[in-house]
């Protein structure tokens, strides 16, 4: 029978047959990348020639300490979570992202844009530091995308409150890219 089918997938067949082999095969592959670069304003885009390591949902605060006039970001202070809710790292001053695994890596903003004036900022960011030989050993850019809250208080830093902290709930997507 096996040699039957086989006898009769020819021609048309065969070649419907390679096309359905290799869709299987780049779903798995693209799968194993992760998810497509997702939508951005353009000055948010990584650079030509790196793609997508990873994708992770950002959940925590945002420190503000006031300085008697103003709230300055001290850092953020939150999980990561991989698309089935797993917590895979951290994400803390620096600002510093730390995977499980103990590999971490260090960015500075290079671009922001504010699409909800009620949240902090999208931004891209490049890596000026690595630490450990895991996930975020080689990542070059991350993008903080789809901010929902984070932003300083409008008020309550005067003078009196020098030192105080606020503690400002945020969510994110973060994409960490690679050459």
């Amino acid at each position: 029978m096996r040699n039957c089918f086989i006898s009769t997938i020819g021609g048309r067949g065969a070649i419907l047959f390679g096309a359905v082999v290799f869709a299987a095969l780049a779903v798995g592959l693209h799968s194993a990348e992760g998810q497509s670069q997702p939508s951005a304003p353009d000055s948010l885009k990584p650079p030509a020639g790196e793609h997508l390591r990873a994708h992770v949902h950002a959940s925590g605060q945002q420190i503000y300490t006031c300085d008697g006039s103003k709230w300055i970001l001290s850092g953020p202070d939150a999980n990561l979570f991989d698309e089935s809710g797993k917590k895979v790292g951290s994400h803390f001053a620096g600002p510093t992202w730390q995977w499980s695994d103990g590999s971490q890596v260090t960015a500075k903003p290079i671009a922001s844009a504010t699409l909800d004036p009620e949240s902090i900022p999208w931004l891209l960011l490049t890596a000026t530091g690595h630490t450990g030989d895991g996930e975020m050993k080689d990542v070059s850019s991350v993008q903080r995308l789809q901010t929902k809250g984070g932003k300083a208080p409008a008020n309550g830093c005067e003078e009196s409150h020098t030192g105080a902290q606020a503690r400002v709930s945020y969510t994110a997507e973060y994409y960490f890219y690679v050459p």
